[in-house]
């Protein structure tokens, strides 16, 4: 096993638990939250702070001018001069390239295909889903969502965060099939076939690397 496998996906979707699996397929690791607290460590950040700009850009200029008064560790004057949000995506786009280099593993989120744009063995996927499969997922995972508006509103809002997010820091358009090499409806098929088509995909890829 070689690939790294990026996966992008909707709220509700099943993404995270789908990317879980996979990992768990090819006995490699799966970074999702986890990521948050490897980029703490390797930037000097504290987790709550990269936690609060995780797939969210923001455009405050007063929340970024007084939170660059703090030193995170950097020294050069064009990274002090940087907007918070901005040093926060960076810690996670060394923290995503330095977990490549260690080898192969699961990505969820954060422009991981973006960060990893360059390398030869990664596999992008974008999980989708129908929105009655994803409101249900997400009041299953949310228990005081007392309805399904509620879970909606929060499904819009998250993907709004992270359409934004993706779109701003990536040169590419979150959700779009061309910015994936597979992007595929987990209703289709459900969780454990999707996970199944995956390693299928991902087997047959790294096939086609060894010729």
């Amino acid at each position: 096993m070689e690939t790294i496998i990026t996966i992008g996906r909707e709220f509700g979707s099943g993404g995270r638990e789908i990317g879980e699996q996979v990992a768990d397929r090819f006995g490699i690791k799966c970074y999702d939250k986890e990521l948050i607290a490897r980029a703490a460590k390797e930037s000097g950040f504290c987790e709550e702070m990269i936690e609060t700009h995780d797939e969210r850009p923001t455009n405050s200029f007063m929340y970024n001018l007084v939170m660059d008064t703090y030193s995170f560790g950097y020294n050069s004057s064009s990274f002090v001069d940087m907007p918070i949000s901005h040093k926060v995506f960076l810690a996670q786009f060394d923290a995503i390239k330095n977990l490549a280099k260690e080898g192969p593993c699961v990505i969820v989120g954060r422009c991981a295909d973006y960060a990893l744009s360059d390398y030869p063995n990664v596999v992008n996927l974008f999980i989708t889903g129908n929105e009655k499969d994803k409101i249900a997922r997400i009041r299953a995972r949310f228990a005081d969502l007392t309805s399904d508006e509620k879970a909606r509103d929060m499904m819009v809002k998250k993907d709004k965060q992270r359409r934004s997010y993706y779109n701003y820091y990536s040169s590419k358009k979150w959700g779009h099939c061309d910015s994936y090499d597979l992007t595929i409806n987990s209703s289709i098929l459900g969780i454990e076939d999707t996970v199944n088509f995956i390693v299928d995909f991902v087997n047959k890829f790294e096939a086609s690397k060894r010729g």
